[in-house]
């Protein structure tokens, strides 16, 4: 073991005690006026994992040189923050939100129950589900857009957000099981253990659609009661401010560049390229729009490349923990290792394991997504739904013992789903 990577772990963990304490850091910020800037920076939850990597980078340039510091930082693989950066933007664009609202909307009105109930059980499980197909930053980008008013607002109850938010994060980590293409930890084992979405559909996607189907029935039943209160206050999709209508060649555009960046997913020159293309529409017809969401982007994918930075400095522990355990205890090693590191960092390690039998592989591949909801670092899109939602908790922060909480119940039933069925 080098000294570099002693002190790579030394700084995750002192990462991830960061994380856990983000929420005390916003207290502060409220008892010191004088120091709030200081403290609401580091109780920014989204600049946790960039602010230590930083400090990884200098700490390897004292010890080892910069030039080795700087190798080490361009040696990373940054496609997946600009992609989530990029898609974050594009899905949360007024005419992409509008079309989904309409349709969600008019299905609603179908259901036998208020249509504030049926767009928060469509945002719970047909949103996540959708992500199989427009991946699952862009279905955590929308969910988080749509059910915002309704739930993650002033006048709910603080537990019942964290119990609605867990369900939110475990359903988008394995409502994207459908497709081989959508769930970062997919994406990673993908290609070297030859799984296509004809695999993840009848192995995985069949599962995780009932476990998303019952957790998402399970908390619109505990929340009905505190809808009809919303629906009565004017709370809702519905109450937006008059704008100019979107037409409906401006809306297919927006799903054009939404489709071209899910496409070219795994290219990062060409979709920040329809990016600035997108950028150049929406200037020229402003008045179809509104605010892009670019500051909660960047924090975001600032976030994820922070995590990347550090994250490739823990293989030398991590790996051999996957290693040594047996399928069964892999199930449940990786969805507790899943809530202190990425879980597309943990599938990928296992894709390094020569001779890893195909029951191992799927043990893997369960744990890492039943995990993804359990902390704001656990899946890729979480950190996105937290820069879009916190704003409706208390002190404008998420605590890290709320989150793990709430998203228990809905952890425990995925994991049934996936060892018992």
């Amino acid at each position: 073991m080098q000294t570099i990577q002693l002190v790579g772990a030394i700084l995750f963990g002192l990462a991830l005690l960061h994380t856990f304490a983000a929420k005390s850091f916003e207290v502060l910020s409220h008892r010191h006026p004088r120091h709030a800037g200081l403290f609401h920076l580091l109780g920014e939850v989204e600049v946790v994992f960039g602010f230590w990597a930083f400090v990884l980078i200098i700490a390897m340039a004292l010890l080892n040189g910069g030039q080795a510091a700087i190798a080490y930082a361009e040696s990373r693989q940054y496609t997946e923050p600009l992609f989530v950066f990029v898609v974050m933007v594009v899905a949360a664009s007024r005419p992409v939100l509008d079309i989904m609202q309409r349709v969600l909307l008019a299905l609603a009105k179908l259901m036998p129950v208020s249509s504030e109930l049926a767009l928060v059980w469509f945002g719970m499980a047909l949103v996540p589900l959708a992500g199989s197909l427009i991946t699952e930053p862009a279905a955590m980008t929308l969910a988080a857009l749509m059910l915002a008013p309704l739930i993650f607002r002033d006048g709910m109850p603080e537990w019942l957000k964290y119990a609605a938010l867990g369900v939110l994060f475990v359903n988008i980590s394995i409502g994207g099981l459908l497709t081989a293409y959508a769930a970062p930890p997919v994406l990673m084992v993908a290609a070297t253990w030859n799984w296509d979405s004809a695999f993840m559909a009848s192995q995985f996607g069949w599962k995780a659609t009932l476990a998303v189907l019952v957790n998402a029935t399970a908390i619109s039943f505990v929340l009905r009661k505190h809808l009809r209160a919303a629906a009565d206050a004017g709370v809702g999709a519905n109450n937006a401010p008059a704008a100019a209508p979107v037409p409906l060649m401006v809306t297919l555009i927006h799903l054009g560049f939404l489709a071209a960046v899910v496409v070219l997913g795994h290219h990062p020159v060409l979709f920040l390229g329809v990016f600035m293309l997108f950028l150049g529409f929406t200037t020229a017809y402003q008045r179809y729009q509104n605010p892009l969401i670019i500051k909660e982007g960047l924090l975001v994918g600032f976030f994820l490349a922070g995590l990347v930075v550090l994250g490739g400095m823990q293989q030398w522990w991590l790996q051999p923990i996957v290693e040594s355990l047996s399928p069964l205890a892999l199930f449940f090693g990786a969805m507790s290792l899943t809530a202190i590191t990425d879980n597309a960092a943990l599938t990928y390690l296992g894709s390094l394991i020569d001779g890893m039998s195909a029951h191992a592989q799927y043990m893997l591949m369960a744990g890492a997504v039943t995990g993804g909801g359990l902390t704001v670092i656990a899946n890729a899109p979480n950190p996105a739904g937290v820069a879009l939602l916190r704003r409706g908790f208390h002190d404008q922060s998420i605590g890290t013992v709320g989150l793990l909480a709430g998203a228990l119940a809905p952890t425990a039933l995925a994991a049934l789903a996936f060892l018992l069925l």
